[in-house]
């Protein structure tokens, strides 16, 4: 089975960074939440206090627990008290999303693009829960902003080229995003096997 990636540990492991790297400077503002993967940083600056800062981190246990509706209640919380907060909109979109409230996950992973236009993993996640409302183009538009931003991006480099494959009927591009996937992430054997099964359907 081809599942589409997300970027839920980037921005929960961002979350955590934040909850603890401005803990000790109270008052000012964290020096920025971020996280590797795919060979970019994604980061930002807000004022947080520290029942703020706790809460965010309690709200990331609960998503990596698998405790939505709790993590939910939480982030809600978190971005009614801190509107501009990115990170907490894009996971309270993914969480939604993990709950089945396709479209509270789109409103809230929207509200994160208008923050940060230009943050990668809002724009995967989007493209999620585009590719299930079953809006393909769109979804399409989606992970190709997110790697025009970020080319090195392989979770949205995947997501494209299933949703190519599966969802698009255009074997040119899922065969030229999974040749790029694999070349990025080796180790994936899945990517060869997909590649492979294109390949033979296709008569390539």
């Amino acid at each position: 089975m081809r599942t589409c990636a997300s970027g839920v540990r980037l921005v929960t492991l961002c979350a955590a960074a934040l909850a603890a790297s401005a803990c000790a400077t109270s008052g000012a503002p964290p020096p920025g939440a971020g996280d590797v993967a795919g060979g970019f940083t994604v980061s930002e600056r807000v004022r947080a206090g520290a029942s703020l800062r706790a809460d965010f981190a309690r709200a990331v246990e609960l998503l990596e627990q698998e405790q939505y509706a709790a993590g939910i209640t939480l982030l809600v919380a978190v971005t009614e008290a801190e509107p501009r907060l990115t990170a907490a909109h894009i996971d309270l979109g993914i969480a939604y999303g993990r709950a089945g409230d396709l479209e509270r996950a789109k409103a809230s992973l929207e509200r994160a693009l208008a923050l940060s236009p230009r943050h990668p993993v809002a724009h995967n996640e989007l493209g999620i829960v585009l590719r299930r409302l079953g809006r393909f183009v769109e979804a399409r538009s989606s992970y190709e902003r997110a790697l025009e931003l970020h080319p090195e991006f392989h979770f949205a480099r995947r997501n494209l080229a299933i949703l190519c494959d599966l969802y698009l009927a255009d074997p040119d591009c899922a065969l030229a995003h999974y040749e790029l996937y694999a070349r990025s992430v080796p180790a994936d054997a899945n990517a060869t096997r997909w590649i492979a099964d294109l390949r033979s359907r296709t008569g390539r």
